[in-house]
């Protein structure tokens, strides 16, 4: 199969995404891929540490000791943005 990444396949492939996207819109197609991988690297960091807290080992659970996790704080958002725009 060998490999298919290398030399005249890369240039090809990469002029394709050109074509497709248009040179306007691969920055911010970049920007979208970039923060999408950073969301996802922060959700696998959150897993591991979930995976890592340990259990109680004196039989009660965290329901029954009475902690709770703190309120995330309230997300102001301009009316606009909430409602869609009337009819007249």
């Amino acid at each position: 199969m060998g490999n298919l990444f290398a030399g005249p396949h890369l240039w090809i492939i990469l002029i394709i995404i050109l074509l497709l996207f248009g040179a306007a819109k691969l920055p911010a197609l970049a920007k979208s891929l970039g923060q999408s991988a950073r969301v996802f690297k922060g959700e696998m960091k959150a897993m591991k540490s979930d995976d890592a807290e340990p259990a109680p080992t004196d039989g009660t659970d965290a329901a029954s000791t009475g902690t709770t996790a703190p309120a995330a704080p309230p997300v102001d958002r301009p009316a606009d943005q909430d409602t869609p725009p009337r009819a007249s």
